[in-house]
């Protein structure tokens, strides 16, 4: 198995701009929105001083929690909910309980991974999405010819993606929306001898099922990943595995993927996901990765 370490950067962008960062914060422009969120890894100073920045929304957090808190609204005019678009992929941001917008901007580096890599396959691909969130990584393979199966514990997420495939224009491409737990559904997959050509995973460091499933990212993990190696087919073309807020290094998430993946040759890319800083050229760390593909 081959590994290389690399930058994940996401600077394939127009409707998304990191604008500042620093003294734990982020400014950021969401298409017309532009937004102030609290960010611990902003441990630098700003370009300019938070209290000079200019958005139409600043997220609150509660004390010793940066992902809970309340939306503190600047610009009155400014809408719940509001279009935005990446490669022809249309959908709806809006600021959410936990901060959120909607959409990891970060995952774009992956959805133009997935997005070539599919088209390069020269076959008919079947992908699986777990951990699916609102559905952007399940709608770019869709729209580079892919059948989806994209999997999220929440019915609600999974109603936004149904909503941004209609915005899309690809209500005629097959993607299965389906709310569950997804070691349970894992598991039903290996029963029914299912197989895909490519999978994708974007595990939480905790969270909960349909049913009140506990999932816990480094106990589960190792488990998960054993099921997800038997869904593969005998050729597949990539894994992409990401990871949040875990005491883990880019090259344990890699060395755990390779593990089950030996038997397929291979190689696997790894290392940290950022956004660019718009004309800075600093750049925000976001998150870890491990993406396995073909030779």
């Amino acid at each position: 198995m081959k590994y290389e370490q690399t930058l994940f950067l996401a600077d394939n962008w127009k409707d998304y701009a990191l604008l500042d960062s620093g003294d734990g914060m982020k400014l950021e422009r969401f298409a017309s929105q532009t937004v102030i969120r609290p960010d611990p890894q902003a441990f630098w100073r700003p370009n300019q001083p938070v209290k000079s920045w200019k958005a139409d929304a600043w997220f609150d957090a509660k004390a010793g929690d940066d992902e809970r808190g309340e939306w503190r609204r600047l610009n009155p005019r400014a809408p719940d909910t509001w279009p935005m678009e990446w490669n022809g992929i249309r959908f709806e941001a809006r600021r959410t309980p936990f901060r959120h917008m909607g959409v990891f901007q970060e995952h774009a580096v992956h959805w133009a991974f997935a997005q070539e890599q599919l088209k390069k396959a020269g076959r008919p691909a079947k992908v699986l999405n777990l951990f699916g969130y609102t559905g952007l990584m399940s709608l770019a393979c869709a729209q580079a010819g892919a059948e989806v199966v994209h999997l999220d514990a929440s019915p609600k997420s999974n109603g936004f993606g149904k909503d941004a495939q209609s915005l899309s224009g690809l209500d005629d491409r097959t993607i299965r929306w389906i709310a569950d737990d997804a070691m349970k559904f894992v598991g039903r997959e290996q029963r029914r001898g299912n197989q895909y050509d490519a999978i994708i995973l974007d595990p939480p460091k905790f969270g909960r099922g349909t049913k009140n499933e506990t999932w816990r990212f480094e106990e589960d993990l190792p488990g998960l990943l054993d099921g997800v190696a038997s869904l593969l087919v005998k050729k597949p073309l990539f894994v992409i595995l990401t990871a949040y807020a875990v005491r883990l290094s880019h090259i344990a998430l890699a060395q755990a993927l390779g593990d089950r993946m030996k038997a397929f040759g291979g190689r696997i890319e790894m290392g940290e996901m950022a956004l660019p800083e718009e004309k800075t050229g600093r750049m925000l760390p976001t998150s870890i990765c491990a993406r396995w593909r073909a030779d």
